[in-house]
């Protein structure tokens, strides 16, 4: 019990302090006088985040890319969480692209479960799929504590998952929530308009929607995102 108090704790700490980050605080108050005019005490910089170059990236092969992501040298190696592997499925008929791994997903249960995954189950059967016919993915194969992912990291993770959609060359791809959105479609990308995606010889009908994260908190966008689902279905297979 003492070890899971002490990560419920770890993980409420790096909560509050990333809303108080997002909250615009970021001077605390101290409780000793300061003297203003002594002479400042040099300070050593930060060391700098470097992201991972192009030049650096593992080798065109599926097999390689997804044995290099479950490496040392991958961005999420020092985050202390379980990091989930893709099913090397190659040309699937779709694949899903989401932000990072569900609280309760592992390496047993896979990607999307609990009841993100029974919801995400109900919209495949709504377009006549199955988990089988799919490929999940993350643009962060692993959850920080923080549920969220550091925005040093954010410029690598996106290339990363541009590079893997490559790999994968799926016939139809779906985008859930804001980070894959801008991950694959760029900053500009927004939600519900089909796409065609052209990446590195690849040409992909994709489509941005709500993730299902989002639909079991506001159920009235439901019926958007079935548009979106309709959407890439319907015109993609006339």
């Amino acid at each position: 019990m003492g070890a899971d108090q002490h990560i419920q704790w770890h993980e409420a700490a790096a909560s509050a302090l990333l809303w108080w980050q997002d909250a615009g605080v970021d001077t605390l108050v101290e409780d000793e006088l300061r003297d203003w005019f002594a002479a400042p005490i040099p300070t050593r910089a930060p060391a700098a985040v470097a992201s991972t170059p192009a030049a650096d990236l593992p080798p065109d092969t599926l097999d390689a890319f997804l044995a290099w992501r479950m490496g040392d040298a991958a961005p999420e190696a020092g985050w202390n969480g379980e990091r989930l592997t893709v099913a090397q499925t190659k040309n699937p008929a779709l694949m899903i692209l989401t932000d990072l791994p569900e609280a309760d997903d592992s390496a047993e249960t896979g990607w999307m479960t609990g009841p993100v995954g029974v919801l995400l189950d109900r919209m495949l059967a709504a377009i006549g799929l199955d988990r089988g016919a799919v490929t999940i993915a993350g643009v962060a194969q692993a959850r920080p504590l923080a549920g969220r992912v550091p925005d040093e990291a954010q410029a690598t993770l996106d290339d990363l998952a541009r590079r893997l959609v490559t790999l994968v060359a799926p016939r139809r791809l779906l985008l859930f929530g804001a980070e894959p959105c801008r991950a694959l479609l760029g900053p500009d990308g927004q939600r519900g308009g089909l796409r065609t995606l052209h990446h590195d010889g690849i040409d992909c009908p994709a489509i941005a929607t709500f993730h299902p994260r989002f639909l079991l908190e506001r159920p009235l966008a439901k019926a958007e995102s079935w548009r979106h689902l309709q959407l890439l279905t319907r015109e993609t297979t006339t």
